[in-house]
């Protein structure tokens, strides 16, 4: 997967006291929720599986509370708007930083579509294991596999989480989309009775801040950028928009499908007078 890069620094880090202070009192209490939340999902998991299966009917509700107290812990605001379907089907979502796993999780439960890559990664990789990610392998000899499990991941009714944009960006833009994933979405199994939401996500910085605030892109690394947003003050707004979903089945191809969503998520994108005024100097 390739990375996206503005040609422009990212927002710059500036570190005093305080800010240290503000990363002790958010970072330790959000750690202790994230991976004390993650032990009890698989400890639940452990007899809901056997039971259920792929079905899970119990640990997204944890989830959701992770991901909801996650904002709160970070003095983030949250806000929603629109409905998650309640057809069979996926997501799709311009992509601006890791807190995407946040923001989508916050609401409705979604599963990750990843690089197989992110597996191997530690820690973060058996987080995305355990948190019932789908790996995808370019290896041509593993498509059939492939898409033999996304089918029986939508047909069991999980929203499956693509990013077609294919990376991140700095939270002020949206990238054109990529059509190769959604021929997954026209097999004969699935055509039919598969519906596609698309989301937006809009990050807006608090006044002052640089409107990137929130973006991770390029080379940038995760440490650096996680000590930027817990010691922000004051924290921005993190809005998540719902749009109608599309039947798969009314569209002639994935070319088609794709330019549909990419036209909604854009139509969705919310931005600030600073972050208008970023974009315009860039283009």
């Amino acid at each position: 997967m390739s990375t996206w890069d503005s040609g422009e620094a990212p927002p710059n880090l500036r570190m005093g006291l305080f800010a240290w202070l503000r990363v002790f009192l958010r970072g330790v209490p959000l750690a202790l929720l994230v991976f004390g939340g993650l032990a009890i999902l698989l400890l639940v998991r452990l007899i809901e599986r056997p039971i259920y299966g792929y079905h899970r009917p119990w640990t997204p509700h944890i989830t959701r509370v992770v991901c909801r107290t996650s904002f709160f812990l970070l003095g983030i605001k949250f806000r929603s708007e629109g409905q998650p379907m309640a057809e069979r089907g996926a997501v799709v979502s311009n992509h601006c930083s890791w807190l995407d796993i946040f923001s989508l999780n916050a609401r409705k439960r979604v599963y990750f579509v990843s690089k197989s890559e992110v597996a191997r990664w530690p820690g973060i990789g058996w987080l995305a294991r355990s948190t019932g990610t789908v790996f995808i392998d370019r290896d041509p000899r593993q498509a059939r596999t492939q898409k033999v499990l996304f089918e029986k991941r939508l047909l069991a009714g999980h929203k499956l989480l693509f990013f077609p944009e294919g990376t991140s960006s700095d939270g002020i833009r949206i990238l054109p989309f990529k059509s190769t994933l959604f021929a997954a979405f026209f097999t004969p199994e699935l055509r039919n009775v598969l519906f596609v939401q698309p989301v937006t996500l809009s990050y807006q910085a608090p006044a002052g801040a640089d409107p990137r605030l929130y973006g991770w892109w390029g080379d940038m690394e995760f440490a650096p950028h996680l000590l930027q947003t817990l010691a922000a003050s004051p924290q921005g707004q993190i809005t998540v928009t719902y749009h109608g979903p599309l039947k798969v089945s009314e569209f002639d191809s994935r070319k088609d499908l794709s330019a549909a969503c990419e036209k909604i998520v854009r139509s969705g994108l919310k931005l600030s007078p600073e972050a208008q005024a970023k974009l315009s100097t860039q283009r």
